[in-house]
C-alpha cells in the first residue's frame, strides 16, 4: 500500500503579468518548507475552481487578477497533512493575469515571492509536473500566444 493512499484536489494560480522585459510569473514559498511554487489551496464549498484560485492568489500573493475559465493544466505532489499523514494533491491549475498587486494581504508575514521570466521560475521548481507547466507557458508566450 503507498505512503499516499488517496489523491485529492486543490486548485492553483499560475500568476503572470507582462513587463518591458517580457512575461514574468509569480513564485511563492510554501509557509512550512520555504519551497517554491504557486498560490493554491482547497475547494472552497460555493465557489467555482477558477475563483478558489483567484482567492487564493490574493490570500497567499497579494494579487488580484482574473483567471481564466478552463485549466491551463494540472500538477502532483506529496503533502504531509497536520495530522502526519500523507497525501498526493492533484492541482488544477489556472492562468490568472494580474491587474493589481497589493502591499497588504493575509498571508503577507508568511511567505516570500518573486516575479520571475517563467524558464528562471521553472528551474526553483521541485515538483516536475509543476516545472513542465511553467516551461509550456513560457513556450506559449514566447510564440506569443498568450498575453
Amino acid at each position: 500500500m503507498s505512503a499516499y493512499p488517496r489523491p485529492i484536489q486543490q486548485y492553483g494560480a499560475l500568476c503572470f503579468r507582462n513587463t518591458p522585459r517580457g512575461p514574468r510569473v509569480l513564485l511563492i514559498t510554501t509557509r512550512e518548507t520555504r519551497r517554491w511554487m504557486i498560490p493554491k489551496g482547497w475547494p472552497i464549498s460555493g465557489l467555482k475552481p477558477r475563483k478558489v484560485a483567484e482567492r487564493e492568489a490574493w490570500e497567499e500573493a497579494g494579487v488580484i487578477g482574473k483567471a481564466h475559465k478552463k485549466p491551463f493544466g494540472e500538477f502532483v505532489y506529496d503533502k504531509v497533512m497536520q495530522d502526519g499523514s500523507g497525501a498526493r494533491p492533484v492541482v488544477a491549475v489556472f492562468l490568472l493575469e494580474v491587474r493589481r498587486c497589493r502591499k497588504r494581504f493575509p498571508e503577507m508575514e508568511e511567505r516570500e515571492s518573486a516575479w520571475l521570466a517563467p524558464f528562471e521560475a521553472a528551474r526553483r521548481i521541485e515538483e516536475p509536473d509543476l516545472e513542465r507547466l511553467l516551461l509550456k507557458f513560457g513556450r506559449m508566450v514566447e510564440r506569443a500566444e498568450l498575453c
